[in-house]
């Protein structure tokens, strides 16, 4: 299996999950209210929860990634929403009137009003499921879970990899195609990305018109050197897609990366706006490697300090460019560029 469904299906599974709690929790309430047998509304809310916790999940993992799943998600926020909320609604409808978990523990059927009470609840849930995990998706789920747990209201220093992924001739393509054809293009090149981020365990940090920066703790990204996959995944995923790239664009994407690592502050900022950002000489430098990327029409290039904190790196052919002299740094920084061995035009050593 590979890594990207089973990481889906994990999700899928916490999904089906927190229904099974949430169900089990409002039940208990229920039927210590109304039939005084705790021990079966708890069964009963969980069977129901679950049930509709795993239709949801399965719905909003695996369903997104259909022709059709896709255009909900591409649709204006409200609308996409809403559409959820009636799709979704009409799964805990059903669940509602069949109540399988009632008959399974060979309780009576929920009266009229049992029923109203306990949809009205699974609507009110859903929904605001729904528009936390929808907001997640727009500012990204671990920003959101920083901004509520605080964990950067104060600076804070960590120890980072960052990934820059450029698109390759951007410029020729943007005259080309103009500026509503371009954005349509790197739309789809970074839609294409996430899934190679996701599967890698990486962090979008930002977009800067062509070019994106992924974002990994030290810890996270050392196992398997997962800052290199992800380039090399991302690398899959557009020449998988090159034919419909051919076919709507006349043009298919080529992309070229930089990592770096090393420590950096973070922390919130702004007032009215307000966000996550990374301050250190780490990104500057990565930025500059990304530019001997492009002079020297290497597909990835990685400094030593990033090779050193990654495990794993024997999948990888390294050609060592020596020590370069960056802008704005007076010490060198040794550089390799890097391909998955076997690749055509990888050193051999």
């Amino acid at each position: 299996m590979r890594a990207g469904t089973r990481r889906r299906l994990q999700i899928a599974g916490r999904i089906a999950a927190l229904g099974a709690l949430i169900g089990a929790c409002y039940s208990l309430v229920l039927q210590l209210a109304v039939y005084h047998q705790p021990l079966r509304g708890v069964l009963i809310g969980g069977i129901h929860g679950f049930l509709v916790g795993a239709a949801v999940g399965s719905l909003e993992i695996f369903g997104t990634r259909t022709r059709l799943g896709r255009a909900v998600e591409q649709a204006p926020f409200l609308v996409t929403l809403t559409v959820k909320i009636v799709i979704y609604g009409s799964v805990i409808a059903l669940v509602n009137i069949v109540e399988p978990g009632t008959r399974l523990v060979g309780l009576p059927l929920g009266a009229g009003a049992v029923q109203a009470v306990g949809l009205i609840f699974s609507f009110a849930a859903a929904a605001i499921v729904l528009f936390v995990f929808q907001i997640s998706q727009i500012i990204g789920g671990r920003t959101l879970q920083n901004w509520v747990l605080g964990r950067y209201h104060r600076p804070r220093e960590e120890a980072r990899f960052f990934l820059f992924v450029d698109l390759a001739g951007s410029t020729g393509l943007a005259e080309r195609l103009g500026p509503v054809g371009v954005h349509r293009f790197l739309n789809q090149v970074f839609l294409l990305a996430s899934d190679p981020i996701d599967d890698h365990r990486g962090e979008i940090y930002q977009y800067v018109g062509d070019e994106m920066v992924v974002t990994w703790t030290e810890a996270q990204g050392r196992p398997g050197a997962r800052p290199l996959g992800c380039f090399f995944g991302i690398e899959r995923a557009l020449r998988a897609a090159s034919s419909g790239f051919e076919r709507d664009f006349g043009a298919v994407p080529r992309v070229r990366g930089a990592v770096h690592a090393g420590r950096v502050i973070a922390g919130e900022v702004g007032g009215s706006k307000r966000d996550i950002v990374f301050h250190g000489d780490v990104l500057n430098t990565a930025s500059r490697l990304e530019q001997i990327a492009r002079e020297g029409d290497h597909g990835l290039v990685v400094s030593a300090a990033a090779l050193e904190r990654c495990v794993g790196t024997e999948r990888y052919a390294l050609e060592d460019l020596g020590a370069r002299a960056l802008r704005g740094r007076a010490e060198t920084v040794t550089v390799y560029a890097v391909k998955p061995r076997g690749a055509a035009g990888a050193p051999a050593h």
